[in-house]
């Protein structure tokens, strides 16, 4: 430390006048008086040490003050006023006097939460240019296109969710906005679970009641579907905001908090029994295919081939659907908040990329659909040359 900084310019030029008047009248090597020698090894202490010693045998007080009242530059600054006799400088050196605490650095991003949130990123991206599609093309409102169009706000809600919880988990803290973002998720989430569901059924349906579908079958009637569908899942998804959250009682935590493990459960019983649902309804619809395309196998050949496609795309979207869905939900069964949040992440993010295949599997292949994305791209199908809808069947979807 530099000494000259330490200490008043009005004190040094007094210290230095000091210093040459005792090697002027008391000679250099031979001090005469236990005073000389004092104030050498105090003066030694002070250039040595960057302060003054505290702990010398002579009663004299070197301050600025007590030798000249006008040398004093601060006379009411605490510590420095030579009034008090037990004042010192500060040793800005000392450990003591520094600010060792941490610093509030950031909270580090997970490389799960960034896949999610670009998982949702892309989620949102298809399904937006789904409902598009559908809102902007008059001619696709049949009850078909209705179940897709719930399918694809339900994803498109899903990767907003993803991408809010990503918002809230790093930039925004609190619980009101956890609740929001699981709220969103749980409501998103089951609806397109619910919504394939439905499509299921009206696979079924149309194959089933192949010649009187769809004269017995309504658009309001598939509104109302549709409108219980979300409703439902409306109700699952205030529940966390309702009471059944853990963010009181940790213990009672599932894989995904603030959701309760018997909350978690419920949500993953519920989803076992919507697949062995769909595996049934899926079984019936293979053997109705099978059964008409051997009967008009000889007179009507390209509507069997096209059954047996049907029937090839539906295995497809089933394994789709279980090898996405059924991680996740046997992992919420057995495990808790105290395992691993690895398994979590490796377990929820497939579960997510179930609405990335979605649109692919329920819109794009769709002739119909793919009309309307050419006009929308680049308008190379003007729109009064739009043919009505052919007839539906389960090779469609």
């Amino acid at each position: 430390m530099n000494t000259a900084n330490s200490f008043p310019f009005p004190f040094s030029s007094y210290f230095s006048f000091s210093f040459f008047s005792y090697f002027s009248f008391s000679g250099f090597f031979f001090p005469q008086t236990s005073f000389h020698s004092d104030m050498i090894l105090s003066l030694a202490a002070t250039m040595s040490g960057g302060g003054i010693p505290q702990n010398t045998t002579s009663t004299a007080t070197f301050g600025p003050s007590s030798l000249d009242p006008w040398l004093d530059p601060y006379p009411d600054l605490p510590g420095v006023n030579s009034s008090s006799s037990s004042s010192v400088v500060p040793d800005l050196t000392s450990a003591s006097n520094l600010d060792l605490r941490p610093l509030n650095l950031p909270q580090d991003v997970s490389p799960w939460d960034v896949a999610l949130c670009v998982t949702g990123t892309v989620i949102s991206c298809e399904n937006a240019l789904v409902i598009a599609v559908l809102f902007y093309t008059p001619t696709l409102r049949a009850p078909m296109f209705i179940l897709i169009g719930s399918l694809a706000f339900a994803d498109l809600l899903a990767g907003l969710g993803l991408i809010l919880n990503f918002i809230f988990t790093y930039l925004i803290e609190g619980e009101a906005v956890t609740l929001v973002s699981t709220g969103i998720l749980i409501v998103a989430f089951s609806a397109s679970i619910f919504n394939i569901l439905a499509i299921t059924v009206d696979r079924y349906l149309s194959l089933y009641n192949a010649l009187t579908y769809h004269t017995e079958r309504t658009v309001l009637f598939t509104y109302l579907m549709v409108g219980l569908i979300w409703l439902l899942c409306l109700i699952l998804g205030v529940l966390p905001a309702l009471g059944w959250n853990c963010l009181n009682d940790e213990t009672t935590c599932s894989v995904c908090r603030p959701v309760t493990k018997s909350n978690a459960v419920a949500l993953a019983v519920l989803f076992l029994l919507v697949f062995a649902l769909m595996m049934q309804l899926y079984l019936q619809i293979c053997r109705i295919a099978f059964r008409h395309a051997q009967q008009i196998a000889v007179q009507h050949q390209f509507l069997a081939i096209s059954t047996t496609k049907g029937v090839q795309t539906l295995s497809v979207i089933l394994c789709a659907f279980a090898m996405c869905w059924l991680p996740f939900a046997m992992y919420s069964i057995v495990a808790d908040s105290s395992y691993p949040v690895i398994y979590t992440y490796a377990t929820i993010l497939p579960a997510a990329c179930n609405s990335v295949i979605n649109p692919i599997i329920y819109a794009f292949r769709n002739p119909d659909i793919q009309k309307g994305l050419w006009l929308a791209c680049c308008g190379c199908v003007p729109s009064n040359l739009w043919l009505r809808p052919r007839a539906r069947t389960s090779s469609d979807v």
